[in-house]
């Protein structure tokens, strides 16, 4: 699998791409890679990328968060060396974008820069069991919203479906024809797939599942950690 320089997250709220994007952190971490990875969420002040600050630091990875992170005081204000993620090549990426068309302003400042060095994946997160994310119809319109608010087009798909604590092996699997359709009508490939990990031990036997993100749940509610890539 070829890793891009720069990945972006992006998704519906509560679609679970904050913990997806600490995982792949943590995963290119462990592959030997210099790894920064940014929080570019200016509008939910909940279940940032900070909270999992103690183990992206034990892993040696950069974490760039809002000034005011996990504080009672929560601006809509990005820091400066956020800008470090484009104009230093020397090291990979990982950016958490803000919810929706709202969150995912934030990112439009870097568009350009990331266009032209055209080594990047933007990545979308969805959860069909979500209700505003439970159809394709109603998915495709808000992957076109974040869309035109970041100014970059969504370049693969990650399924993040699940029920939370409730979810079991039929939960993962009657998600792969809901995101077989929507990469049908997007022309995106489906990147990874993702299930907690006693789930996903279930399924070792499906070629979804080809590689995991051997890592504990960052006392998030609702998250999968555990990832095949393609």
């Amino acid at each position: 699998m070829e890793h891009k320089r720069l990945t972006l997250f992006a998704g519906h709220y509560g679609s679970g791409k904050t913990n997806i994007a600490v995982n792949y952190a943590l995963y290119l971490a462990r592959m030997g890679k210099k790894v920064t990875i940014a929080d570019l969420d200016i509008v939910n002040p909940y279940f940032r990328t900070k909270d999992s600050e103690r183990e992206l630091n034990e892993a040696g990875i950069r974490l760039i968060s809002p000034q005011y992170a996990n504080s009672n005081v929560d601006l809509p204000a990005l820091p400066a060396e956020s800008y470090s993620l484009v104009q230093d090549k020397s090291g990979y990426g990982v950016m958490d974008i803000g919810g929706d068309d709202r969150g995912a302003y934030a990112l439009g400042r870097y568009a350009g820069a990331i266009k032209a060095e055209n080594n990047y994946r933007m990545a979308f997160v969805v959860n069909c069991h979500r209700p505003l994310t439970s159809t394709v119809e109603d998915t495709v319109e808000i992957m076109k919203e974040i869309e035109a608010a970041a100014g970059i087009s969504f370049t693969c798909i990650v399924n993040n479906s699940n029920l939370g604590p409730e979810t079991t092996r039929d939960t993962i699997i009657e998600s792969l024809d809901f995101v077989d359709r929507l990469s049908k009508t997007t022309g995106l490939e489906v990147w990874m797939h993702t299930a907690e990990e006693s789930v996903a031990r279930e399924l070792d036997g499906l070629q979804v599942f080809p590689m995991k993100l051997q890592k504990k749940i960052f006392d998030l509610p609702d998250t999968n950690v555990t990832a095949g890539l393609k």
